[in-house]
């Protein structure tokens, strides 16, 4: 991707799953990555040095404004600017209406959503100094079409697109860019959660592709919408789902 080498780009999440596959990527195009992560990140931070780039990992708790600016404080004083943030953390803990708690509905809001406010906001003052930057969240296709079970995490990425679009009008004209991209379903750690019915007998047969998505594939778009060739590009939600229909 044209404009990615030696861009300082922060993936939150990436110890493992989506967010681990989109360090790989940024590494291979030659940007220099921070690995950011509750969970150990040292495997992944061994396989993105062995590609040649620089890296660092770096602990956060995203739900905690304290930890995400010592996140962001830290990339800054290594690296001296963020050119990408990616918003990748995230979790859930699904269950019907007349069964989820509180507690599950506001864990799985605080991580996808809140988390998602706090570390755009502790980037955007070194952005804007920059007059550049770019932010892309993950939405889901579960938070555009919902999905039974899951209201909680539904409502979460669905409300992320809304955050996305409001900055990039508030902030389009400053030289920053804000972009979702929306993954189907894809072989992860959460989805082989699930159970192997609901995947085979609900999952795939929703899904044109007639197949789970590979984490490589969801890094190749957050690659792209990071790139120069996407500046044209503000405000939008790029699915990458296989054509699942939900």
């Amino acid at each position: 991707m044209r404009g990615l080498k030696d861009k300082v780009v922060i993936i939150t999440g990436a110890a493992q799953g989506l967010g681990q596959a989109t360090a790989f990527r940024f590494a291979e195009e030659g940007a220099k990555v921070v690995i950011a992560d509750m969970a150990d990140a040292t495997g992944t931070l061994k396989t993105v040095k062995e590609k040649g780039v620089e890296a660092i990992a770096l602990p956060v708790d995203v739900t905690k404004p304290d930890s995400v600016q010592a996140m962001v404080d830290k990339a800054i004083e290594t690296f001296g600017r963020i050119d990408v943030l990616i918003n990748n953390a995230g979790i859930n803990n699904d269950n019907v209406l007349r069964k989820m708690t509180h507690d599950q509905f506001n864990k799985v809001i605080n991580v996808n959503l809140i988390g998602v406010f706090n570390c755009t906001k502790a980037v955007i003052p070194q952005m804007l100094a920059q007059g550049s930057g770019v932010v892309l969240s993950a939405s889901s296709v579960v938070g555009l079409y919902g999905n039974a079970g899951v209201a909680n995490y539904a409502a979460s990425k669905w409300a992320v697109i809304g955050m996305t679009k409001s900055w990039a009008k508030e902030m389009a004209k400053k030289g920053l860019r804000f972009n979702c991209v929306a993954p189907g379903f894809c072989n992860t750690e959460m989805v082989a959660k699930m159970p192997e019915k609901v995947v085979k007998e609900f999952v795939i047969p929703k899904t044109a592709s007639g197949r789970l998505g590979e984490p490589w594939e969801i890094a190749a778009a957050y690659a792209f919408l990071a790139s120069d060739d996407a500046q044209y590009i503000n405000g939008t939600v790029l699915s990458v789902d296989g054509m699942c229909t939900l």
